[in-house]
């Protein structure tokens, strides 16, 4: 069987013995079972990873069972959750019922108990109303609004917190992040909470002009200024007077017209193309760059005073690949804007379909996650229920030229009678995660991040491998010796 055939489930449970033996049995049955001991482990396990299922114990070592179950239904509302206790309470199976779990049982319980508990279908169990996609943790002020953007990974809670600080002022923002991670959506927020909600926000990339035609854009022009000015045209930075510009891709500017912004940002006065009249404005300025603005002032391509001048709150917006934990519920918002853009009956996302969302790098961030998730919306016809194969084919085979930094795998060997495909790819990915953990001498949380994984998830792979000890000898042609793994039996 397939990996993406086998159901996942998560083991919660202190007591070692139980866990180990149901793990086995659920191994037996066809499931692929991770392990852990306690609530904090379990919740880590969560963000980095979309198991199908969720046996826990009320009490764990460090906090209450039934918190984990809420954390699990609340990140994947549509998770098979069993509770288990070591006594019998009425009291608890309610609640557990009550907060969403399938079933509650009490130990000594039969493995068949919960592999049938987990096999259930869902039709029937509506899931437990909560919220889905939690948009930011609470302010201490409560006034901050940020409903466009979602996302609770510690990444995104830290940008929160920062542009709850920054809105209300009149600093200028410089915002920094890849191509698609929601620089003008995070712009916007911080415009609609400043004290300059009511006026203008004013977006205009530099990149999406010629360079002849973005000083007239940006400052304006008089009639007659140059060939096609037929009429005196407002600029942008005078048609956000009182509001906010944002200038989206500012390192394309050309040196000639960097020095002009600069004057704008001291002097708070431009001149339109074709007069020396300066008209004064007032404009909060946000731009916003895909390229680390500090190495082009190095190569001299960039205005160092400029730089200075932007550069007063640097907010830095994290790639999709470095914030995985916060993929189901982007994904699913995307879901609900795209059903409701298209009159499309809601749908939802089968964990499958989650596990591959998370396991994909990315490479255009948010923006490529929204429009793989409108292609699968598209693709699942009249189905309920998102599965895999609506994916784009670059979302299912993410080793590819098109995926920057992407390893190239290669079949050395291709038998006329063919191979055992699950074999072979369980081969494959066992000697990349070696590799990438001999390249990181043995440090999980380093190799994760080559391999653009979570360390649970990591963690996970290994246990699924039969791996449970490496160390970093390697022969010498440079691969990774048979003495260096250690399988379970």
């Amino acid at each position: 069987m397939s990996d993406r055939a086998r159901s996942t489930v998560l083991i919660a449970d202190h007591d070692n013995d139980f866990r180990r033996s149901t793990a086995e049995a659920l191994e037996s049955a066809g499931f692929s079972a991770a392990q852990c001991a306690s609530a904090a482990d379990a919740r880590s396990r969560l963000e980095g990873f979309a198991y199908d299922g969720l046996l826990v114990d009320v009490r764990l070592a460090d906090g209450d069972g039934l918190d984990v179950l809420d954390d699990a239904l609340t990140r994947y509302p549509h998770m098979r959750c069993i509770v288990t206790a070591s006594f019998g309470s009425i009291h608890h199976a309610v609640r557990a019922l009550k907060r969403g779990a399938v079933d509650f049982l009490i130990k000594p319980c039969q493995t068949l108990q919960i592999i049938d508990a987990l096999r259930a279908p869902l039709a029937t169990r509506q899931p437990v109303s909560r919220p889905t996609a939690p948009v930011r943790p609470t302010t201490p002020r409560g006034t901050f609004r940020a409903n466009q953007i979602v996302g609770t990974s510690p990444a995104m809670s830290r940008l929160l917190t920062t542009l709850e600080l920054v809105s209300p002022m009149q600093s200028t923002v410089l915002i920094q992040g890849e191509t698609g991670t929601g620089k003008e959506l995070v712009a916007r927020t911080v415009h609609e909470n400043s004290p300059r909600r009511d006026q203008p926000f004013v977006a205009f990339n530099a990149a999406a002009l010629p360079e002849g035609l973005v000083e007239a854009e940006l400052f304006g022009h008089i009639k007659g200024a140059f060939t096609g000015a037929i009429q005196s045209r407002v600029g942008r930075f005078e048609a956000a007077d009182r509001g906010t510009l944002f200038i989206d891709e500012v390192s394309s500017m050309p040196m000639s017209l960097q020095a002009k912004l600069l004057r704008a940002l001291q002097e708070r006065e431009v001149e339109r193309v074709g007069t020396s009249r300066p008209i004064k404005i007032n404009a909060r300025v946000i731009a916003a760059t895909n390229v680390d603005l500090r190495e082009m002032v190095k190569e001299g391509t960039f205005r160092e005073d400029l730089y200075y001048r932007l550069n007063v709150v640097r907010v830095e917006l994290p790639p999709l690949r470095q914030r995985q934990e916060d993929i189901p519920a982007l994904a699913r918002h995307f879901v609900q804007q795209s059903c409701e853009l298209n009159g499309v009956s809601p749908k939802t996302l089968s964990q499958s379909t989650l596990r591959c969302l998370m396991e994909y790098a990315w490479p255009g961030n948010i923006r490529h996650l929204q429009n793989a998730i409108e292609h699968a919306v598209a693709m699942s016809g009249d189905s309920r229920e998102i599965d895999v194969e609506a994916l784009p084919e670059e979302v299912l085979a993410p080793v590819s030229d098109a995926a920057p930094g992407a390893a190239r795998v290669t079949v050395p060997h291709m038998p006329e009678e063919g191979i055992n495909f699950v074999s072979t790819m369980t081969q494959v990915e066992r000697q990349l995660i070696l590799r990438y953990l001999e390249k990181a001498g043995g440090n999980k949380r380093r190799a994760a991040r080559l391999l653009n994984l979570s360390r649970t998830t990591l963690i996970d792979k290994l246990q699924r491998l039969g791996v449970t000890e490496i160390s970093t000898s390697t022969s010498a042609s440079g691969q990774v010796s048979d003495t260096s793994v250690s399988s379970a039996a």
